[in-house]
């Protein structure tokens, strides 16, 4: 979780420290080790950022997961029981994933320090992409089922020559049909808001062509003439 005003990293660094002020039984500061650490206290330094598993939800943007690993080491022999208080709580609960392999001499010699007792925590964190609010609605909301209308055409040449195969769409429906031998097609379950009449588009395919029409439903005798190709 992201505190308000705080990033990720963080976030999860402030929940850390004081879990384990209450785990060690003193606040642990935040700092890398240096040479001259109070050799009674522990410290706490994050380390390293490391890639976790992303999971893909069916609803909005999901978060960007990752762990966060950070360094836990005595400043000398008379920390070491906070440390053991610190590895107890975290085995004890299964709170927190903690990795024994801070023992690197490479590690402890960019600090610019002898190698000393230490653990690694690591923390999940997450960076939230927040979703925008929804716009207020103003009006009540109205639900209501449209009717379905279906209707009888025919698709001609020149000359009133029927078209026989021509396939039928709506556009933007999964309504189709073909025309029969005498060119004509009957089109069923178009859905028609009688708040909003208006044309009804259709899309002609056949001959190696397509072409688009728009027709009044309401009509009795729909009729539309596919020109020739031009030459």
């Amino acid at each position: 979780m992201t505190t308000p005003g705080r990033g990720p990293i963080e976030t999860a660094t402030a929940e850390l420290a004081a879990w384990l002020a209450g785990a060690a039984g003193e606040a642990v500061p935040v700092g890398p080790p240096r040479p001259d650490d109070d050799p009674a206290r522990l410290t706490l330094w994050p380390m390293e950022l490391r890639p976790a598993r992303q999971t893909r939800g069916s609803g909005g943007r999901e978060p960007y997961r990752f762990t966060v690993r950070y360094l836990l080491c005595a400043g000398g022999p008379a920390a070491l029981p906070g440390l053991d208080r610190v590895l107890a709580a975290a085995t004890a609960g299964g709170e927190r994933a903690v990795v024994l392999e801070a023992g690197d001499p490479r590690l402890w010699a960019a600090f610019g320090t002898g190698p000393r007792p230490a653990l690694l925590i690591d923390v999940p964190a997450q960076v939230a992409h927040p979703t925008p609010p929804a716009p207020p609605v103003l009006r009540p909301l109205r639900l209501r089922q449209l009717e379905m209308l279906a209707f009888d055409g025919r698709v001609v040449g020149p000359e009133q020559q029927p078209l026989a195969a021509v396939r039928i769409e709506v556009v933007g429906t999964a309504c189709a049909t073909t025309t029969d031998p005498a060119g004509r097609f009957r089109v069923a379950g178009v859905p028609h808001d009688p708040d909003r009449p208006g044309p009804v588009r259709l899309r002609l395919t056949g001959r190696g062509r397509v072409l688009t029409a728009e027709v009044d439903p309401t009509e009795p005798d729909i009729v539309i003439v596919c020109a020739p190709p031009p030459r």
